[in-house]
């Protein structure tokens, strides 16, 4: 689960003089009300929910691209494009190190990692991997001083043998000044974990990212409606999707005929999909056991679960959408796009133990009641798992009390300088008897647009 994250000089988020970096945590605060939204496991206290408000342009989609960023960067390496994702307030910073940090909590221990990287030369300059302690001691598991070709390793990774590997690894990506050790000691190490268990820390916080770390932007398919093929929860899927009034009874899964399956597809999927079930059906050939692949292909109008068998035989099936308990089944090409998203966030809610989710925009096409009933589910179903959601939002009903705490709320404010700024509400102890939405509309914690005239009233 997320404890914090740390970014500087990246989009609005400025290099200060200071070298302070911009904060956003989810370390519970003073707060004595609705302790169910939190998990405590006797050492620290972190929520499950955060709803990032602030004005359009205001840097509340940069918070988000910067997590995104570092997520991408530590699975793939460095996106194309990101050299000019410096902060650009100052032509000066084209030339500083740009730095990301998460804290997260794996099982009963807590990490720190992170990079410093120069982004318009897309180069790192240090790396570093960090157990944190009780009494705010550290333990070091790794770090990198990249610009001067020291690295070292603490802790479990410590021990003879496993110290002379990990070596010889650090030091084949030594003048590779855009590679992350993190990144290299999960490409095709599966071997390497197996011989040395104490190293497996390096793929759990690898898997972190990859696996637990799920980021989406406003026009993103959050989800592949994979939980509807699953049988065991149908019920409980038709109950949620009922309770939020999207009018849909049921669902079914359908034959659908290949012709009709392949037109509705664009020609690089028919390609893309056509390569994966060779390989399907090769993999089949060779293990022998394996009798049946089955795929889930998402689009924004369509649907389709694609299946071959070892007889290389290809089977399309579709989701179709009952209304009022009638037999008229409707597509998802027909469900309006409130439902599309109401469906899309039912993945959020059926969720597996461990993941944190990060979503733009969370109000994007729902009803200002529905994005309520949202979060005021997830809220309920977290208070029996260990789930995250952080939100971007400019819904304002739910600034209250009665949904939310205070250390729930977080703010994005742009200076007049063109940085962002992030703040929590509990900087405020607001009362809990007080109008929250209202006061925020004013205008009293920042966040929100400031109008200038637009038709200027002349003077007679």
């Amino acid at each position: 689960m997320l404890i914090r994250f740390k970014v500087k000089n990246f989009l609005s988020f400025h290099a200060k003089e200071d070298e302070t970096s911009e904060e956003f945590s989810m370390i519970a605060g003073k707060v004595r009300s609705k302790k169910e939204h939190v998990l405590d496991d006797g050492k620290l206290k972190l929520l499950k929910f955060a709803a990032v408000y602030g004005a359009n342009a205001s840097g509340k989609s940069n918070l988000v691209k910067a997590i995104d960023f570092m997520k991408s960067t530590v699975e793939s390496g460095l996106p194309s494009g990101c050299a000019d994702m410096y902060c650009k307030i100052e032509e000066e910073n084209k030339k500083k190190p740009s730095y990301f940090e998460v804290e997260i909590k794996l099982k009963d221990q807590y990490y720190a990692y992170g990079f410093e990287v120069v982004l318009n030369k897309g180069e790192f300059l240090s790396e570093w991997l960090i157990e944190l302690m009780p009494d705010n001691k550290e333990k070091l598991v790794f770090s990198r001083d990249i610009e001067n070709g020291i690295y070292e390793f603490g802790g479990g990774l410590k021990t003879k043998g496993l110290t002379e590997k990990l070596e010889l690894y650090a030091e084949d990506i030594q003048d590779d000044t855009g590679a992350l050790f993190l990144s290299i000691m999960n490409k095709n190490k599966k071997n390497f974990y197996q011989n040395y268990e104490r190293a497996v820390i390096l793929q759990d916080v690898y898997r972190w990212f990859a696996d637990c770390l799920n980021v989406n932007f406003p026009d993103d398919l959050i989800s592949s409606y994979s939980y509807m093929a699953e049988k065991d929860n149908i019920e409980e899927i038709c109950n949620m999707i009922a309770a939020f009034g999207t009018g849909i009874a049921d669902f079914q899964i359908v034959d659908v005929p290949d012709e009709q399956a392949l037109s509705n597809m664009p020609k690089k999927g028919r390609e893309e999909l056509l390569l994966v079930l060779n390989k399907d059906a090769d993999y089949m050939k060779r293990s022998r056991k394996v009798k049946r692949i089955s795929h889930i292909l998402r689009t924004r109008k369509n649907l389709f679960i694609i299946s071959i068998d070892s007889d290389e035989e290809i089977t399309f099936k579709t989701i179709k959408f009952s209304h009022n308990k009638n037999n008229v089944l409707f597509e998802l090409s027909e469900e309006s796009d409130g439902t599309v998203r109401i469906l899309d966030l039912l993945e959020i809610l059926l969720s597996e133990e461990g993941k944190t989710y990060i979503l733009d925009e969370l109000d994007r096409c729902l009803h200002p009641s529905l994005t309520y009933k949202f979060v005021e589910t997830f809220l309920k179903l977290a208070e029996r798992k260990n789930i995250q959601l952080i939100v971007t939002t400019h819904e304002s009903r739910l600034l209250d009390f009665d949904l939310l705490r205070r250390d729930e709320v977080w703010f994005v404010n742009k200076r007049k300088g063109g940085e962002s700024d992030i703040y929590s509400l509990e900087e405020y102890n607001a009362r809990f008897d007080q109008k929250i939405d209202k006061a925020y509309l004013e205008g009293r914690y920042g966040g929100v647009p400031v109008f200038s005239t637009i038709f200027p009233i002349k003077e007679a």
